[in-house]
This record gives structure tokens, sequence and C-alpha cells, in this order.
């Protein structure tokens, strides 16, 4: 593991531990708006003040194009205060592109407001000297958020209004939580005697992306309605590999599928900017954290007036993205409106009204750009089902050869179901062509197939995940094929079929029907020898079993507790 991610690792956890202490009793659907509200102000301000910083050093050096003269002033201090209202300056921020923060929404502000108002506990004054109503730490931190909101154009809508006030946690809590952000490294420079190449910015979206997944966790089945386990995101980006152009996810939750593409982008050697992301999302408070998860990350979006329906009141109806990515809510039932009857995104078939997985892959097709490629998870009953029209949707795909890659797997991946999943890839194309300086060979009529049910590990009683390893050869075969160069077929793992191959199995896409078992060829051991040596195995661990068993009733017996 690298320095960085083992300083990443423990900052997260450090972080997280200390804050739950501070209010164990909340419930995480509640607990996570406060303190993702939290990081979102100490994320804007951070920024605020490192740009602030940067144009006071140029602002008094010589040698800076932005030095104001000091022979320009009579005094120091005459010099000092035009320094300081140069720095209030909003246009300095601007071609920066970063937030202004107005003088009250500002951490230190905040942190030494919230210390009067949990300290004297007084009432606040207007300038006329009359009594105003007490400015608790609440208070202050909505009337924080609502002034960010106010002075930055690009927020509007995004920010909770009332929130701190709303959820009624304890003022004095919220005040040990700021002291807890506040002493927080955010700017550490080295870890464990090594230097760290991170900076503020790239701590708090990595802590605000950490926190989403343990809100995620904790809130179970409703967790995962905004968050998809970091791993699948990442493999699904590592295979579309979206450098460059418009990405668009019509079901986007906390926005992680552009997280992930705008972290690909750079550690590939591409730039901030090279991509733009385009998303829709229905529920008001899920648009809210992808809304702050991007502002927090500096990543340019256009995610609609704000929270809609993708199927009844689609917010990028002219879009047409390089890239589609979404995991979507899968065998959603109550999707349907009478208004879609007809709809021109049906082009391959109207799709079941008490289920949505075909609505979503048509949708997303629509959306999809010539030479584009898309990606999507959905139930594993998509692969075979032929109720209400889906098999003829299914194999119309087929044979409009769309279908690239199917990709089954293993179960226990997500915190809000059980449902075995997988991943249907798709593209415009299959043609030979250069891609971002890779050259892809001719795939018509073929579709590989991936079957990684049996990979992964158990991160903890409930959940699988993926290691990097996992990852690698998934996509590496991927890409393999893509290129038509280093791929073969592995029995029990990936097949290449061509259309004919799925015709034969009336076009049901599931990958164990085409990858066959894993080859045992190179296990020369004769099957008696290999059973005497299981069965020789089985009875040792049956005896250390009956030894461990009569180890625990002895200590048992001698503390009293006869069994």
């Amino acid at each position: 593991m690298n320095t960085e991610q083992d300083f990443l690792n423990e900052f997260d956890k450090k972080l997280w531990t200390s804050a739950n202490k501070l209010l164990p009793s909340l419930d995480a659907a509640v607990y996570k708006h406060v303190i993702l509200g939290l990081v979102f102000l100490k994320y804007v301000s951070d920024s605020f003040d490192e740009r602030q910083e940067e144009l006071r050093r140029q602002f008094t050096n010589p040698e800076d194009d932005y030095y104001l003269p000091r022979d320009d002033y009579d005094s120091d201090a005459e010099w000092q205060e035009a320094v300081a209202a140069e720095l209030e300056q909003r246009d300095y921020y601007a071609e920066k592109n970063v937030f202004w923060v107005p003088v009250e929404a500002r951490w230190q502000s905040l942190r030494d407001s919230a210390k009067l108002a949990t300290g004297a506990n007084l009432p606040w004054t207007t300038a006329d000297g009359k009594p105003e109503r007490m400015r608790s730490v609440p208070w202050l931190l909505d009337n924080a958020m609502e002034a960010i909101e106010r002075e930055n154009s690009k927020l509007k809508n995004v920010l909770r209004k009332e929130l701190f006030v709303q959820m009624q946690v304890d003022g004095h809590k919220l005040g040990e939580l700021i002291d807890l952000f506040s002493d927080a490294n955010f700017h550490a420079e080295e870890h464990n005697g090594r230097p760290l190449n991170l900076k503020g910015k790239d701590i708090l979206g990595h802590v605000y992306e950490y926190f989403l997944g343990q809100f995620a966790l904790a809130e179970g089945k409703k967790g995962g309605q905004y968050y998809t386990p970091k791993t699948i995101v990442s493999l699904i980006v590592r295979m579309l590999r979206p450098f460059r152009g418009r990405v668009y996810d019509p079901a986007m939750g906390s926005g992680g599928f552009f997280v992930q593409s705008e972290e690909f982008v750079e550690e590939f050697g591409g730039k901030l900017g090279q991509i733009s992301v385009y998303g829709q999302e229905s529920n008001p408070t899920t648009w809210r954290l992808a809304a702050m998860n991007m502002a927090i990350r500096g990543i340019e979006f256009d995610f609609g007036e704000g929270p809609a329906d993708s199927f009844t009141a689609d917010q990028h109806r002219d879009l047409r993205a390089d890239f589609v990515m979404a995991n979507p809510p899968f065998n959603m039932k109550e999707w349907w409106n009478a208004k879609l009857e007809n709809d021109p995104r049906w082009q391959f078939g109207t799709p079941p009204q008490n289920n949505a997985n075909f609505a979503w892959i048509q949708h997303m097709l629509h959306h999809l750009g010539h030479g584009g490629s898309m990606a999507l998870l959905l139930a594993n009953g998509s692969m075979s089902s032929t109720a209400s029209g889906e098999g003829e949707i299914r194999k119309a795909l087929v044979e409009q050869d769309l279908v690239e890659c199917m990709l089954a797997l293993p179960g226990q991946m997500f915190t809000n179901t059980q449902i075995p999943a997988c991943i249907w890839f798709l593209t415009r194309t299959k043609a030979a062509r250069e891609v971002d300086g890779r050259k892809l060979a001719d795939r018509h009529r073929r579709i590989l197939f991936i079957d990684a049910r049996q990979m992964g590990y158990m991160k903890d009683r409930v959940l699988r995940d993926f290691t990097r390893e996992h990852i690698r050869r998934i996509t590496d075969t991927f890409h393999a094929w893509q290129q038509g160069k280093d791929y073969e077929d592995v029995p029990g793992f990936c097949k290449s079929a061509t259309r004919e191959e799925v015709r034969g199995h009336d076009h049901v896409l599931t990958p164990g029907r085409y990858v066959g078992a894993e080859d045992t060829e190179h296990d020369d051991e004769p099957f008696r020898d290999k059973m005497a040596r299981l069965a020789a195995t089985l009875q040792e661990q049956f005896e250390e079993g009956a030894r461990l068993e009569e180890r625990i009733r002895k200590n048992l017996d001698a503390c009293g507790y006869a069994v």
C-alpha cells in the first residue's frame, strides 16, 4: 500500500470513530446529513483560505504580477489595509473556480462563534441594541450554508435549508464536532516520516466518499439507494475507460461514477475537465448529496434543474453521451406512467410495466452517442427472463449487435440487496478503430462472457468485495478481447461467443452457459488418492474439533458452569 493510501485509510477510520463517539444515539439517516454538511462547510472554507493565502503571497511579493507596491502607501498599516481589501475581491476566487465564502461562513468564524454560543449562552443583539433570537450553533451552521448558496449561483438549490436546526442536534455536540474537524490534519505533509502528495481538498473529498460508504452500511437497504460499492464502480470505470467526453448517469445516487471517472482520468495522466458529467436523480436528498460531492471535488456538473424521475421527466432529452454508467434500482416495480406508452426510447420493445430493468437499458441506449459505450448493473434475471416481452427485447439487443460483454458478479456485493447481480456492457459499434491510443479489433457478432461469481473475498460477515488483483484480471481480460490480442478463452471464467452460439441458447446471456466448467486437467492426482487424502484431512479436523470442545467443557466446569 502506498503512503498516501495508508494515510487516508488511517485518517478516515480515526475521524469516523471520533465522530461516532460524539453522536452515538443518532440514526444514521440523520447523522449522515450533519456530518456531510460539516465536511462540505470545511471544504469550501479550506479552499477559500488556501486561495486567500496564495493571493496574500502574490500581493506582497515584489516579483509577482499581482504585487501591490508598498511605496504607493504612506504607511505599513495603509498597505496592509489595501492588501486586506484586495483579498476580499470575488473575481480573484472566481478565476480559480473557488467558491466565494462570506465572512460568517468561514470555518474560523464558525469555530469562534460556536464557542461563544455554547459558552456564554447569551442572546445576541441587533445593531440598535434590541435582543435577537438566540443564535445557537445549529443556527450558525444553517446561516453559513444559506450564505454560501446565496453567494454562489452554482450551488442554487443544492444546500439543504435549516438542516442543522431541523435535525435538533445538541449545540454542544455540534461544537465538539466543529472542534474535531478543526483539529483534524487535512493538510498533512508527511505520514510515518514519508512525504505526502495530497492536497487538503483531496483528503476532504476522500473523507466525504468514505463517510458515504459507512453511512450506506449503517442504513442497510436504504443506503444502497445512494451508494454503489466503490470497487464495483471502479471496475466499470476501468473497463469503459472514460478518458474524455460526456459521461451520463440517469440514476446517479451520490455521484460515485463521476468521482471515479475523474480519478481515472487523473491517474492515467489526464486533466480535470477532460470529461463533463450529466446526471439525474429523483430523490431530493440524494440529489443534494451528489451535487455536494461534485462541489467538494471541483467537478463541473449538470444535474438538471433539480431532482426528477428519469423516465417521466427526462432532464437531458437532447444529450448523446460518450459514456453512460448506472446502478439503477433492481427489478423496480413502481415506475410506469401512462404517458410512457409509445415513448421513442422503447426502440426495441415496450418494457413490462411491473419491471423497469429493460426500461433502464433502453433509456441509457437512447442517450448513448455514436461510438459510445455503456454499462449498467442489473439483477441476474435480466439475462434470462422471458416474462412480458423481456426475452424479445434482449433478443433484439443481441441481433442488433449492441451487447459487448456480460459479467456475472459474486453474491453479497451490495449493502441493500442479496439479489445476484450482473453488469451489462453495450456499445454502439464493434468496428475496428483507435480509441485513446488503443487499437480495437473488429468484434462484430461476438459477445464476451465473464463469470466472476467465484471471485472476491468476504470483507466482513455480510459483504463480499473485490481486490485490486480481481479488478485487474477482469479488466485485462476485457481489454485483451477488445484489442484482439493476448486473449484466450478460460474454462469457467471467460468465453468469446459468436452470435450463432447465443442464438443456440435462445438469446439467454447468462455467462455460466457459455464459459463452462473450470479446467481441472492440471490436477493429475488420481481420484481414489484424492478422496483418501481429503477424508484423512476431514478426520483430522473432526478430531481437532473434539479436542477444542473438550477444552471448552473443562473451562466452563472450572468456572462452575457445568454443560
